[in-house]
């Protein structure tokens, strides 16, 4: 006898995921209706075929998913007091580490989802102004003069691939300990290494974050002066693409664009 219990339902994205119980056996089922959401199906063979740990997918259609239930066995799901634990910092450094270095020459011959490339656009900072009456801002002028120029930073960055999606609610960690993974590949993308660390440091504690900086190890510092302002433009490209109520985070990243200077624009990128 099969039990079926709604596990999440994204309305607007036209996601939802189930989970399946047959006698002792549980899956997890992700569906996707729309077809622009679909991308993750696909995402998993691509990491899977580059050695990089992902939840088991036992099968999938065009539209479906059928995957390992994290919520049992050798796994368990992240906590909110995981981003404090400088032990689970030192495992997802691990997993990311593979996810870059096995991603690199992937990322460079093929095409996938780039916020930059795709946000870091006239028509998305236009949509931004007008959607949040940033538009009016002083520096808004140079913004939009100095917006070819930032393009072509972020996207000169050397590309690799990026999970974009750091939460709690998307780890799973082993329960003996031994290593950690993220799941939920549906921001999976193209993309610089410090825009992952930048999403990864911001919802850690210091401890923990201190922890992965370390175990993670070197990168380009470059990249760190392109993405302050790259991030906030695809961050604030990305939330005022939904036709619906803006995120909560958003105000944090507007609050970011607002406090720009002319000479925060004119940083050497």
């Amino acid at each position: 006898m099969l039990k079926l219990t709604l596990l999440q339902r994204k309305k607007q994205e036209g996601v939802s995921v189930w989970r399946i119980r047959a006698g002792k056996a549980s899956y997890v089922v992700k569906h996707f209706s729309k077809p622009e959401n679909r991308r993750e199906i696909e995402n998993y063979r691509i990491l899977r075929e580059l050695g990089i740990p992902t939840p088991r997918v036992y099968a999938h259609s065009k539209k479906t998913l059928l995957l390992e239930d994290l919520a049992g066995g050798p796994w368990r799901l992240g906590e909110k007091g995981d981003m404090d634990d400088p032990a689970i910092a030192v495992l997802a450094a691990a997993w990311y580490k593979t996810l870059h270095q096995n991603g690199r020459d992937w990322a460079q011959s093929h095409d996938l989802y780039d916020e930059s490339g795709l946000y870091i656009t006239p028509e998305s900072l236009a949509r931004i102004g007008r959607k949040t009456g940033a538009d009016s801002l002083p520096a808004w002028p140079l913004l939009t003069e100095q917006l070819p120029r930032i393009r072509e930073a972020a996207l000169s960055l050397q590309r690799t691939l990026t999970h974009n999606d750091f939460h709690y609610n998307n780890l799973a960690v082993a329960k003996d300990g031994s290593r950690a993974m993220m799941f939920d590949y549906d921001e999976l993308g193209k993309g610089y290494v410090y825009g992952d660390i930048r999403n990864i440091c911001y919802n850690m504690g210091g401890a923990a974050r201190a922890a992965f900086l370390a175990a993670y190890g070197d990168f380009d510092q470059a990249e760190i002066a392109v993405d302050k302002i790259a991030s906030v433009l695809a961050a604030l490209g990305h939330a005022c693409r939904r036709t619906k109520k803006f995120p909560s985070w958003m105000e944090g990243v507007l609050g970011e664009l607002k406090g720009w200077t002319e000479e925060d624009l004119l940083l050497p990128l």
